[in-house]
Order: structure tokens, then sequence, then C-alpha cells
């Protein structure tokens, strides 16, 4: 597996996002079976892709205790990247956004505790507080760098103006942003320029469009009644038809070039010189995924789809409430 830069922090190009083995995707049934879930990342870890991201919110706690299982005498073959600022309750309520140094503190300890280790390889600001300055929040994260509780820093969601005002404080290793072809956000709003011209790396959530892009999503009414993407406004009677026709016209570029949606998919993300790290359940996905690695695009390639998948060309917001993101 090719590796990448992130800051100071050497990764492989595509790792695997662990959320959906706990919460938001599938069922309740289907996130059950943590023997699965676990296999899953073991093989991530043999394939080379042992770049795990969960968070603290994913499963209120449980997905960072999985990963902790996972690694547990696989440590030094992984980079563990978790996140903070997501407060919920013990019954799953969703409570707020914190980015105070005093509970930028107690979460990195109980995520410690839970993952099982003593150092986290990449903490990142999972949502930015707007009742604190991110010199505060990044003050904070500094200290447990000095500590040796974290190596290396990151922001999810951030504007670029933030980006920057965290790196002056302490270098930002990454940025995670959702980025793949249907959600070119990033080249648009300035953020992939900043982490290019600051140094900083970039890892994009959701790769593959939440599952959308590879096709296997036709109608999304036939998700369990509990998935995420039942409320996701793209996932929307109303914007599916322009979705699918996005996805059919992807299909076929990757059928002509003997590869699948999902597979093209994130070969293109790579091509843009970021991280990924595509989620799922399934050693069966992950062996596809990590084939992407390898895919090489042409100058044909591209141009067709970039045709096909055009910048604005998706239908629906990225969220039902966008107010948390791009702060």
């Amino acid at each position: 597996m090719r590796r990448l830069a992130l800051g100071g922090l050497n990764v492989p190009v595509l790792g695997l996002g662990c959320m959906g083995m706990s919460e938001f995707y599938g069922s309740a049934e289907e996130r059950s079976d943590d023997a699965a879930a676990v296999a899953t990342i073991h093989r991530a870890i043999d394939l080379g892709a042992g770049h795990l991201d969960t968070a603290d919110m994913y499963g209120v706690g449980a997905n960072e205790e999985l990963v902790g299982r996972a690694v547990a005498g696989r440590r030094e073959e992984v980079v563990v990247a978790t996140k903070f600022g997501n407060e919920r309750g013990p019954d799953g309520a969703f409570l707020g956004i914190d980015g105070s140094p005093e509970y930028v503190r107690a979460a990195c300890d109980a995520s410690l505790r839970r993952l099982g280790i003593d150092v986290i390889d990449l903490y990142y600001q999972h949502r930015v507080d707007r009742r604190v300055p991110v010199e505060e929040t990044w003050g904070a994260l500094a200290e447990l760098v000095a500590a040796g509780k974290v190596r290396h820093l990151g922001v999810c969601e951030a504007a670029p103006a933030t980006i920057r005002r965290a790196h002056a404080v302490h270098p930002v290793a990454a940025v995670q942003t959702e980025y793949s072809l249907w959600t070119r956000d990033p080249e648009v709003d300035g953020v992939l320029d900043t982490c290019r011209d600051s140094g900083i790396g970039f890892v994009a959530y959701s790769p593959m469009g939440r599952g959308f892009l590879t096709g296997a999503i036709r109608d999304p009414q036939e998700l369990a009644v509990s998935d995420f993407r039942r409320h996701n406004p793209r996932f929307q009677r109303e914007n599916v038809g322009r979705n699918l026709a996005m996805v059919e016209r992807i299909g076929a570029i990757a059928e002509a070039k003997g590869v699948t949606a999902a597979q093209l998919s994130l070969a293109w993300v790579l091509h843009q010189g970021v991280a990924a790290i595509p989620g799922t359940k399934r050693v069966g996905r992950l062996e596809e995924n990590v084939a992407a690695a390898d895919i090489v695009l042409d100058a044909d390639d591209l141009v067709r789809i970039a045709a096909a998948a055009p910048v604005g060309g998706t239908a629906g917001d990225r969220y039902p409430d966008m107010s948390t993101v791009h702060i």
C-alpha cells in the first residue's frame, strides 16, 4: 500500500472508517456482529490499510472499544485516529458540541481508556464549537501532545480561516472532510488549497458517497429503518433520480475500464493526492476497496469522469442540518 504524509504522520493512502460497524449504517442486527467487524479490521491491517478511523461519539464509545479490542497485540502495525467534540448522553442523545479545554482533556482520557492504548496517533476536533475560540481548544490539544497522550492533531469539517487559526497554535496534521465524486466542496470552498498551501494532509471520509456511488443502493426506502441515510437529503425521493443518473454514468466508465464503480470512485479520490477512509463491515468489500489503490487513471479517464460527475452535479445537501460543518 502506498503511503502519504499527513503533516508529520505517515499513513496508508487508503485506510478503514470504522463508524458503520457500531452505528448509523445498516440495521442493529447487522451491527451486532463484532466478530465480523474485528475480522475486517484485522484484514485491513494485513493488507497494509491499518489507518483506523473512529470517534468517541460512534456508538457512544462502543466503536472505540471495538477498535481497541481489534488492535490489541497489533498496536505497532496501525495508525489509530479518533475524535472528540460531539457530546452525547448515555442514551445516545446528542447534547451539543464542546470544545472547552476541560472537555478536551476529559474526552482524551476517556478515549484512551476505551481504546486500551497509551497514545492516540491522530486526534481530531470532530466539530468546531462556535462558543469557544478555536485557539482555546487547540491550546488544550497542544498540552495533550506535550503530555505524550496524543501524537498528531487534526480537525474535521472546518473552514479555511479556522484551519489557519488552529495551525497557528499547533501544527494541524490533517483536515478530515467529506470528499468524493458527489461531494466536491473542498475543491471550491478553499479547504484543499489551504491544506496544500500549509503542508497539511487531507483525509476524505465517505469517499464513495455513503455507499451510493457503488450502485448498490437503488431505492433508499429499502435501507434499514434505523439507517442514517434514510434522513439524508441526497437519499430523499426528490433527489434520488438525479443522483442515480450520475451513478449510472460512473458505472459505465468503470465497466469499460474493467473495475467496479466503487473502485473507480475511490481511485478518483486517491488521484487527488489525499488519503481516504472508506468504511465497511465486510472483508470482501474491504478487499475490493483496497484494490482501488492500484488503479491508474489516465487523462481520458479523468475527462470522462469529470463529465459524468461535474462539480455541483449532486442533488441535495450533505446533511439534514448543515449548521455544524464548515465553521
